[in-house]
């Protein structure tokens, strides 16, 4: 049973900073930062419960070859704590007969989770500290908490990344999406999600400094670290998959987006277009009425319910359009019935889903993995939150292979030219954080 222990910091940024610090030097551990996005009473909100959350170290490890998502279903039950991870997108192959062999440099486990030594969470202006003093002595927790309660004044990050090669030339993702959207001439589908990963196969960087730097810089309300040996999870995601909180489940697709104005009045102009654009909500609905299928298969009957349609939400550079369904969960249905019925988020998959899973691997060069996959916790009370793995950097140490990929929503509207410029416009914030540019491959 864990014991809880509240401290007054003076530093939660700061603390925030120092603890990513601490977690690079652990085998394992993970914070989650919603950067002021803050939950409200509206229960459409793009905002978060905590200003951060952390599990560090490792009491259980949940990883297994086969069969996971039912392992891990076990696993958790007969924990009944506190567990962390991420659900990488082939756990596809799992839920539906599909399959994934395109090229993987990363090496990342489609499935890990793992339940922490101490949960720490500052929410209200209170840390609150969970955890088990037969692993844990409190003297110790006094110790961490005073080591980093401190904020560093002149953050210099330096990046040593000057570049990252692409899997497509522009003329290539020019003709694919043109293929794309045969498929959808023809009928198979009506959008695709298709995504393109930048690489670097000799990359040296720090992890944190790294995490740090982006999340300085572009603060997004679902940003993560993680780190599991020496695969590293550095994430500026805007986006959640699914949130549960007693009885309800809420999803959050984004589909929309387009840079903003510093000049104020250009802006709400922009704010604006993106609203009423008509190709943008029509690729927004088609994953609304997607999710509220998905989410049909576990709720209540008659509880699933578009709460927002097409909010248009402001982050630091971009407008981004962001819809909200909500649900009563099916008595005695759990997390692992929720992820059977919605994963891969309809989002980063597109309409009808499995066929549309069918042809981004056709389409695509390598494997998703990670990314498009999902980053959370799932709590003691089996509430749980997960963001969307999008703007975010992966991380294999001992490859030296740093990547992040992008991607866009194919309709039989899209021209193919705006399709590469709102992927480069989704790739800025990990290319101006590293001062780095995209080369072609050779």
């Amino acid at each position: 049973m864990r014991e809880i222990k509240k401290y007054d910091i003076k530093s939660p940024i700061g603390f925030a900073d120092n603890l990513t610090r601490y977690i690079e030097t652990l085998d394992c551990g993970i914070i989650l930062r919603s950067n002021s996005y803050l939950s409200k009473k509206d229960k459409h909100s793009v905002r978060s419960s905590y200003d951060f959350l952390a599990g560090l170290g490792a009491i259980t490890i949940i990883k297994h070859d086969k069969d996971r998502l039912e392992f891990l279903r076990k696993d958790f039950n007969r924990i009944n704590d506190w567990i962390f991870g991420y659900i990488g997108y082939d756990i596809k192959n799992e839920i539906e007969q599909l399959t994934s062999s395109n090229f993987d440099g990363l090496g990342f486990n489609d499935l890990f989770f793992f339940q922490p030594k101490i949960v720490m969470n500052f929410k209200e202006d209170k840390l609150n500290v969970k955890y088990t003093p037969e692993i844990t002595p409190v003297e110790e927790i006094d110790a961490l908490v005073a080591k980093f309660d401190y904020e560093i004044d002149d953050f210099n990050f330096t990046s040593h990344i000057k570049q990252f090669k692409r899997r497509f030339s522009k003329d290539e993702y020019i003709e694919t999406v043109k293929k794309i959207k045969n498929h959808i001439q023809q009928g198979d589908i009506y959008e695709m999600n298709f995504c393109q990963e930048f690489y670097n196969d000799d990359a040296t960087i720090n992890p944190a400094e790294t995490f740090i730097a982006l999340n300085r810089f572009f603060p997004t309300p679902f940003a993560s670290f993680l780190k599991k040996g020496n695969r590293y999870i550095i994430s500026a995601s805007p986006e959640r998959f699914l949130k549960k909180k007693r009885e309800t489940i809420i999803s959050q697709p984004i589909k929309g987006t387009v840079a903003r104005s510093i000049d104020p009045d250009e802006d709400e102009h922009i704010k604006e277009n993106l609203r009423n654009d008509p190709k943008e909500r029509a690729e927004n609905i088609m994953i609304v009425d997607l999710v509220r299928n998905d989410l049909s298969k576990i709720a209540e009957i008659g509880s699933v319910n578009v709460d927002e349609l097409c909010g248009v939400y402001p982050f630091r550079q971009l407008y981004q359009m962001i819809s909200t369904i909500s649900c009563k969960i099916k008595k005695d249905y759990d997390f692992i019935d929720v992820l059977k019925a919605t994963f891969p988020m309809g989002s980063m998959t597109g309409a009808p889903k499995i066929k549309a899973m069918e042809l981004i691997e056709h389409f695509e060069r390598t494997k998703r993995g990670l990314y498009s996959g999902s980053i959370g916790y799932i709590s003691p009370v089996h509430d749980f939150d997960l963001n969307v793995v999008i703007r975010t950097l992966l991380y294999n140490k001992d490859k030296k292979y740093l990547s992040f990929s992008v991607g866009s929503a194919i309709t039989i509207n899209s021209d193919p030219e705006k399709e590469y410029q709102e992927c480069m416009l989704k790739a800025k914030a990990i290319l101006t954080t590293l001062k780095a540019e995209i080369v072609d491959a050779g």
